[in-house]
């Protein structure tokens, strides 16, 4: 990254929290405060980038999101009172992609109640830093049968969009079988290289190599790569695998209503 870029960076970083600023003073004058999160407080921003809001309020009859353009930025605002905020957060935590959590730790605060946002960032920092604890053995059994089911198509001779379709479903099961199974977070979408480049950047190289071919028409990197994961979580799981529907899961007259 070059000094005019690094420069370029920074500014829309100072652009976005000002932004920010304006947003929670005209736009949710009650709020305590907010933390303006995302790639462009990160000094990552590309042109396209948004800014993620979290507003905090004393009291709300409910939480929302909402997404609107301010200063020359996209924003989505998650607003919330700290009663809300703690449910999609233990939301987040049982699903193990911490992605509001994530918003809180690493933003920055602004508004007229700063002490109390960094108090709020402390203690989400602690939580990530915790993990997601053991992955249990439900999600793990979930996650190995979709697995299992997607690799079994994989192996068969197919058409190479169809190759690609099944690739791209296996990604998410196994890139959370690769992290939780480690006890490391998960997330979704550009986040996945990123999670894995972070705990072993050899294995997010082998995974980005085996998408890539397994996209080019050649699986068996990516059949070795998932079969590699699945025996670290206990093997393949299809046979004897069973899930209960909820009692109830059920609707009296015909199919069309």
């Amino acid at each position: 990254m070059g000094f005019a870029e690094d420069e370029a960076k920074a500014e829309q970083r100072v652009r976005a929290v000002g932004t920010a600023e304006t947003i929670v003073s005209e736009r949710y004058p009650d709020a305590l405060f907010a933390i303006a999160a995302g790639s462009i407080l990160r000094g990552e921003g590309t042109p396209s980038s948004d800014i993620d809001l979290v507003v905090l309020h004393e009291s709300l009859s409910n939480a929302w999101r909402e997404s609107f353009a301010a200063g020359g930025f996209p924003v989505e605002a998650f607003v919330h009172d700290f009663e809300t905020l703690n449910w999609f957060v233990d939301q987040d935590i049982a699903s193990g992609y911490p992605v509001l959590l994530d918003m809180v730790a690493g933003g920055t605060v602004v508004g007229r109640d700063v002490d109390r946002g960094v108090a709020l960032q402390v203690e989400a920092k602690a939580m990530l830093t915790r993990g997601p604890g053991d992955l249990g053995a439900g999600r793990r059994d979930v996650l190995r049968y979709q697995i299992t089911d997607l690799l079994d198509d994989l192996r068969d001779v197919r058409p190479n969009a169809e190759m690609r379709a099944i690739a791209a479903a296996l990604h998410q099961p196994l890139c959370d079988l690769a992290l939780l199974g480690r006890g490391h977070w998960s997330g979704k979408g550009k986040w996945l290289p990123r999670l894995l480049q972070r705990i072993d950047p050899a294995l997010a190289q082998r995974f980005d190599d085996a998408f890539r071919l397994a996209g080019e028409g050649q699986p068996d990197a990516l059949v070795a790569l998932a079969r590699g994961e699945l025996e670290r979580q206990g093997g393949p799981l299809f046979d004897g695998d069973r899930r209960d529907a909820p009692q109830a899961a059920r609707r009296q007259g015909g199919l069309s209503g």
